[in-house]
């Protein structure tokens, strides 16, 4: 099962089924999710003690229900086909992800998968085209195949992979340090050379995170207005930052007219993939996405769904444990929390970067939560006394944090509507 889903991992991210000519046609990933999907069902690892077990099959029916609400009954079976296999690979990968050797081995993988994918942008940049026959954008912006044609898209998976590297240098050998550092410095260069705002200052959330856990407020804001006045040196979007620069007013249209769609399609949404059938332009941003296609229905369950990943992570990295009165269990926290740490910076970044993006149902988000999640679920097994994460318990507490959310966006496009 898990050397199929890792397969799955590099066929989703490196995908050479897109530019291999032998390969193209051939349904190389639906062959390989589907031998994974056996395995997993025949295999003792499968776990449901996760609330994201429940909560990600009742928010694809509600995207298949957000269609038939909006007079598409057909559109149902589009977004099973659609949505469906994400579902499937994050049971699966869940599943494998229960030992600590499991989690970081998957973290190597999408690290130099993204390595690969960096590289690709350096020859693109230079050259003008990469190996796969991509050509630099236009705006001079590097572009992957498939899934990553957007140097947006690949700017999210840089944001993502970054902390892996680092947590794998850390924990390596001299040459790992020297292969994983030297990757960190790549993705870092891959990142400007998307020239991604939501990418950069990403890293610069994920850095004063860091700082923040490691040292406190104070030090993590200082290095925020430190960072920030760097970042506008080194990227000329950065320096465009403006509610009224036209890029930025655009998106803030974008997110004013997903509001609307949402009073007028509340319960359900607009459907699953029609933002851009009210709107010129996508969202923007996965919240606002996830509300205007949805509804609250589907916002709720998908608001949960996530912060339940960081509530695990946080659980985690608040864990403590008596060293006299129960030092393997100390010992043990002591190895977890730096992976913890790792995975928490990652999902911080990842977001910061998706409020900016329409990444709402992005494979590659839920193949990382998937992660997290089975990393969860392991470390209960390894920590004793770390809490447990029972839907049944507090479940109403994400309908008035979906409200609040949704106030906070109204009173943020709000303010951005007046300044630009």
């Amino acid at each position: 099962m898990f050397p199929l889903i890792l397969l799955y991992l590099v066929l989703t991210i490196v995908r050479p089924q897109d530019y291999i000519p032998a390969l193209v046609g051939v349904p190389v990933l639906p062959v390989v999710l589907v031998l994974a999907f056996l395995s997993w069902l025949g295999s003792r690892a499968r776990t449901f003690d996760a609330p994201q077990f429940a909560i990600l099959p009742a928010f694809l029916l509600v995207l298949m229900i957000s269609q038939a609400t909006n007079g598409w009954t057909g559109g149902m079976l589009d977004q099973l086909a659609k949505f469906g296999p994400t579902v499937i690979s994050f049971f699966i990968l869940s599943a494998a992800c229960t030992t600590r050797r499991h989690v970081v081995i998957t973290m190597a993988v999408i690290a130099l998968c993204s390595f690969v994918l960096a590289l690709h942008g350096v020859q693109q940049a230079s050259n003008g085209v990469g190996w796969t026959g991509i050509p630099v954008g236009e705006d001079g912006r590097i572009q992957y195949v498939g899934i990553f044609n957007d140097p947006n898209d690949l700017g999210l998976l840089f944001v993502a992979a970054v902390p892996m590297a680092v947590y794998l240098g850390k924990h390596s050998g001299m040459l790992g340090k020297l292969l994983w550092y030297s990757g960190t410095l790549l993705l870092l260069y891959g990142i400007r050379l998307t020239n991604s705002r939501g990418a950069l200052l990403a890293v610069l959330m994920m850095a004063g995170i860091y700082v923040w856990y490691r040292r406190g407020a104070l030090m993590a804001g200082a290095l925020g207005v430190v960072g920030l006045a760097c970042l506008k040196l080194l990227s000329s979007r950065m320096q465009e930052l403006d509610a009224g620069e036209e890029s930025a007013n655009g998106r803030v249209d974008a997110w004013y007219s997903g509001l609307h769609m949402f009073m007028s399609h509340p319960l359900f949404g607009v459907g699953a993939g029609n933002f851009t059938e009210y709107n010129e332009l996508t969202a923007h941003n996965s919240f606002v996405l996830v509300l205007a296609e949805a509804g609250f229905v589907g916002y709720v369950l998908w608001l949960a769904f996530v912060c339940y990943s960081f509530w695990m992570l946080w659980l985690v990295l608040r864990y403590r444990a008596d060293a006299a009165e129960a030092p393997e269990a100390a010992a043990q926290w002591q190895i977890e929390r730096p992976l913890a740490l790792a995975l928490f910076i990652v999902l911080c970044g990842m977001f910061t970067t998706a409020f900016f993006l329409s990444r709402s149902y992005m494979i590659v988000l839920y193949l990382i939560l998937a992660m997290v999640v089975g990393y969860f679920v392991g470390a209960r097994q390894r920590l004793p006394g770390l809490e447990t994460i029972r839907m049944t318990r507090g479940w109403w507490r994400w309908v008035p944090a979906a409200m609040g959310s949704i106030v906070g966006l109204y009173v943020l496009v709000a303010i951005l509507l007046r300044t630009a």
